[in-house]
């Protein structure tokens, strides 16, 4: 479903499968929409380093006893590993004594992206691989918006080592039933979310390196509402100059978004290419991707000031074949009409 050029090899597509489940889930049924948006922080073991961890999660509801989510989780600093990616989990719950008490069991596939030191040459190197990650999590939904959960996640990895960890999170029903405790359920929208946005956006760039250099960056967005909960995208995007390297081109991504609040509050999940038109190496190894495609997986949320003007943040993973993924991470303001 992306747009992709004719540049682009097999591996490339494959590295955003789990991002491509999540659209699905996201906007496969309208009556299937029962949504929580959670943070998570804790404390992990990988061998026999102790380090932290994190993740955003977005949960949808499928049922009484099934659930799906989405999560872009960080492993922090394994010795030789900055782990991090996205993942897609199938979950069986069950209440425990009480609708506010829930018990969880998921399991799914891990898309990471990981700064290792590279064995040969060169000073690091972006490995990109498969895994699965086991999750238990208990669940206490102490209104009718907010959930405290405790969870303890098991990761197995292609290459690199396996981890445990366990994390405490906060949650947010932003389809809220009327009394505590899960909801199966949630209406569908009546319209689009988005008709047509304009959007101007200022952050940083960080090169996903041993040393993580970072530089100013910008970007401009055209989005225009294909479907009730689709969106497509065209941008510019210039990351800055940092001490590894200067890029900047073209964006085009498809979104699975949803609106909450009364369309005061949107999230969602961009999945797309980048074309990068310029790009000059201050290093003399991998060498310039200038006209060389590259993956773009994005996770965003905005809120509407007015009927016209909404803030937008996005967090931009630049997945490259060529040891130059970065990560992209804007505020902006859009214009809508």
């Amino acid at each position: 479903m992306r747009i992709l050029g004719s540049g682009l090899n097999r591996s490339l597509v494959l590295k955003a499968v789990p991002c491509a489940a999540a659209l699905c889930f996201l906007f496969a049924s309208e009556a299937a929409h029962a949504q929580e948006f959670s943070l998570f922080g804790g404390a992990s073991r990988a061998g026999s380093t102790n380090t932290y961890t994190w993740a955003f999660n977005y949960q949808e509801g499928l049922g009484p006893y099934f659930a799906a989510s989405f999560s872009w989780l960080n492993e922090g600093h394994i010795p030789d590993h900055h782990r991090d990616g996205q993942l897609v989990q199938v979950w069986g719950r069950i209440p425990v004594g009480s609708p506010q008490f829930v018990l969880q069991a998921g399991v799914g596939p891990y898309r990471y992206f990981d700064t290792t030191t590279a064995g040969q040459g060169g000073s690091y190197s972006d490995t990109h691989g498969w895994g699965v990650v086991y999750s238990v999590r208990a669940a206490y939904y102490a209104s009718s918006r907010w959930i405290t959960q405790l969870q303890l996640n098991r990761v197995h990895v292609q290459r690199g080592p396996d981890a445990t960890s366990v994390m405490f999170g906060v949650g947010y029903q932003l389809d809220a039933p009327g009394t505590p405790g899960p909801r199966d359920w949630a209406s569908g929208s009546a319209h689009k979310v988005t008709n047509n946005e304009v959007a101007l956006y200022l952050g940083k760039t960080i090169v996903n390196s041993t040393s993580s250099p970072s530089a100013l960056g910008g970007a401009i967005e055209y989005r225009r509402g294909l479907a009730k909960y689709l969106d497509v995208t065209l941008g510019y995007l210039h990351e800055g100059s940092s001490k590894v390297a200067r890029r900047d081109g073209l964006t085009s991504q498809l979104w699975a978004t949803r609106a909450f609040l009364n369309d005061k509050v949107t999230l969602g999940l961009g999945l797309g290419a980048y074309y990068a038109i310029n790009e000059n190496e201050n290093s003399a190894s991998p060498g310039p991707g200038a006209g060389k495609f590259s993956g773009l997986v994005t996770i965003a949320g905005s809120y509407r000031l007015t009927d016209r003007w909404a803030a937008r943040l996005e967090w931009n993973r630049v997945v490259t074949r060529y040891d130059r993924d970065s990560d992209v991470i804007f505020a902006g303001l859009g214009y809508r009409f």
